[in-house]
């Protein structure tokens, strides 16, 4: 492509250093570019009319070849770019030549990658939509159950398993709105901005602005190749996602233990040990904790590689993809192995330790004219006066030197204390609805 200005063929170290294939899942998106700007140009009159029938029917056989899995790189193909544009010389000859009129690799390859994550983050949308109609399925079956809720990884305050459930639903929910807002920021076409600065030849980048389906062309031609905050910014969104799958990860690590038996693990969503028979392991859920900072990683490594580029395209910046591939890769991955472990599990927590019932202790003196200070320290001389035995069974006496006005009727059972606010089926149901909003 550019051995012309040059006198030597590049060094093999050069070559090894410099061509990476992570580029070539690229390929459907580069052929689907390429038929946009050869229609464009024959629209405008560049090309003569049977020189974009030739290219156009040489793009759609190797299309064919893509489709078909029979496409074939070769050593010599230094990108998928390349590659497209030595199989069109193959099979049209040198009227390929012109396919790459008015255009550089540097709008390219801005092109591409905006077309691929713009289908990819429809995608995850769908997953995470998906992810959280999984969690409002989950707490209509099993949510009824009454557990701990946690801080400090100490019992706090009984609920149902249903709101712990929702609580991730609603966390996959806003991921999947992340990546169908960045969608809007995607759908804006590079193409025409050439290699920085544009064409002189009467190109006109709002055809294939709509011939893609994007919403316009680019503003300003030095940020169309020269910016990859969009390729970082769904990053972003993959590695907050895959934050909160690490954290219900060690949820289920915890709940599976013996220590906690609030989940049995299906035998097809979980492994044993190669030393320990007994042993069943969530390696699922570990697996996401340590993705999770594998992909918070990628997006170090995107923000990294933009901090120190100068206007306008960089080559710094062809590194990007093999970082938001990997990211995109891990958690389209991460959602259905996880997803299939929970629906296939067994729950059976226990129920909690009724100390967890003491706000509600301390909020009936509050009803009956206490201030809340002085009833949260009767209440926690209660508490560390029966020595680790449950509040329901203080007597009469225990409970009145605790505070004069403290009966055993302001003792609410844990199933009483765990039904506050909203029912788990109308909360269910909100988010059965906002998932299937999102996607459509």
């Amino acid at each position: 492509m550019w051995g012309g200005r040059f006198s030597e063929p590049p060094s093999e170290a050069l070559w090894r250093f410099t061509v990476d294939h992570s580029d070539r899942r690229l390929l459907a998106d580069d052929i689907t570019g390429s038929l946009a700007h050869v229609a464009m140009l024959g629209e405008t009159g560049i090309l003569e009319a049977e020189a974009v029938a030739a290219i156009t029917g040489g793009l759609e056989s190797i299309g064919e070849e893509a489709d078909a899995g029979k496409f074939a790189f070769v050593a010599s193909d230094e990108d998928v770019h390349s590659a497209v544009e030595r199989r069109l010389f193959e099979l049209i000859g040198e009227v390929a030549g012109q396919l790459h009129t008015g255009r550089s690799r540097n709008d390219q390859v801005a092109l591409d990658i905006r077309l691929y994550l713009r289908r990819a983050a429809a995608e995850r949308v769908a997953d995470l939509a998906a992810f959280g109609s999984l969690m409002a399925e989950l707490s209509d079956t099993v949510g009824e159950a009454v557990v701990p809720s946690y801080t400090h990884v100490q019992q706090a305050q009984p609920i149902r398993l249903g709101r712990h459930l929702l609580a991730y639903g609603w966390m996959a929910a806003r991921d999947a709105e992340r990546f169908g807002d960045l969608i809007k920021r995607l759908n804006v076409s590079p193409l025409g901005a050439g290699a920085v600065a544009g064409s002189g030849l009467p190109i006109d980048p709002s055809i294939t602005a709509a011939t893609l389906g994007f919403t316009r062309p680019f503003d300003n031609s030095l940020d169309a190749v020269g910016s990859r905050d969009l390729v970082s910014e769904y990053a972003f969104c993959c590695a907050q996602a895959m934050t909160h799958l690490s954290r219900l990860a060690e949820d289920i690590v915890l709940w599976s233990t013996s220590e906690f038996g609030w989940i049995t693990l299906d035998d097809a969503y979980a492994t044993g040990s190669s030393a320990m028979p007994q042993k069943k392991n969530p390696d699922i859920a570990e697996l996401t904790r340590g993705k999770a900072a594998a992909v918070a990683a990628d997006l170090a490594t995107l923000l990294g590689i933009q901090k120190g580029t100068p206007l306008a395209y960089n080559r710094d910046l062809q590194e990007d993809k093999r970082a938001v591939f990997h990211a995109d890769d891990t958690l389209a991955t991460a959602l259905p192995a996880l997803g299939g472990l929970l629906a296939s599990a067994r729950f059976h927590p226990p129920e909690p330790d009724d100390r967890t019932v003491a706000l509600d202790v301390a909020e009936a003196l509050v009803k009956k004219g206490v201030p809340f200070r002085e009833a949260h320290e009767a209440i926690g001389r209660l508490v560390a006066g029966l020595e680790g035995d449950s509040l329901s069974s203080a007597d009469a006496e225990e409970l009145s030197s605790a505070h004069p006005l403290l009966e055993a009727s302001d003792v609410p059972t844990v199933i009483e204390a765990a039904d506050r606010g909203t029912t788990l089926a109308d909360e269910s149901a909100r988010l059965r609805e906002t998932c299937q909003t999102l996607t459509g």
